[in-house]
């Protein structure tokens, strides 16, 4: 009696234990077929990172895209107060007219102007960035633009930095 209740143990155990090991083969195979299903649709993507969810965007040959001749613009050492300005030039290089719905920066010091009118495939358009360096005094390292536009992805980053020097005659927060 102990003999047939050992052999149903272990029959019920060898039983359990197969199962799991099938389920697991079966969760691995699932799992392959969806990465090499992810993978399949990633070459035809674009992720966004700046977005809240995980959406993928499918990319369209057609879409407009910008290119910009520098994404990045050092104006140096300039005196507390000043206020500078750049222009950021980039082509449309992709194949429909390129609509900028907004632009915005990280900092209120920091004011982009955006064309309103579509820029044509080929077409060169230019953003404008007013940096204004009044109480900015210091290292100012990389105010970030970010322009939303009908690109993929949707928005793309320019930046600016600065080294802003006290104004001649300053004496900081005390007064003498």
């Amino acid at each position: 009696m102990k003999k047939n209740i050992l052999l149903a143990a272990a029959a019920a155990l060898f039983f359990t234990t197969s199962c799991d090991q099938k389920t697991n083969t079966t969760a691995s195979a699932d799992e392959a077929t969806a990465t090499n299903a992810t993978s399949e649709v990633a070459h035809n993507t674009v992720h966004n990172p700046n977005t809240t969810n995980a959406q993928e965007i499918t990319a369209s040959a057609d879409a407009p895209a910008m290119s910009f001749k520098e994404t990045e613009h050092d104006f140096g050492s300039i005196e507390d107060g000043k206020v500078v300005r750049h222009t950021f030039t980039f082509t449309n290089t992709g194949k429909s007219p390129l609509v900028i719905e907004s632009a915005t920066s990280t900092c209120g010091c920091t004011v982009p102007e955006v064309p309103k009118a579509p820029i044509a495939p080929g077409a060169e358009g230019k953003i404008e960035v007013e940096f204004n360096s009044a109480g900015k005094a210091g290292q100012q390292v990389l105010k970030v633009i970010s322009i939303k536009a009908n690109t993929q992805p949707e928005i793309t980053q320019v930046n600016i930095k600065a080294d802003v020097k006290p104004a001649a005659g300053a004496n900081g927060p005390f007064r003498s």
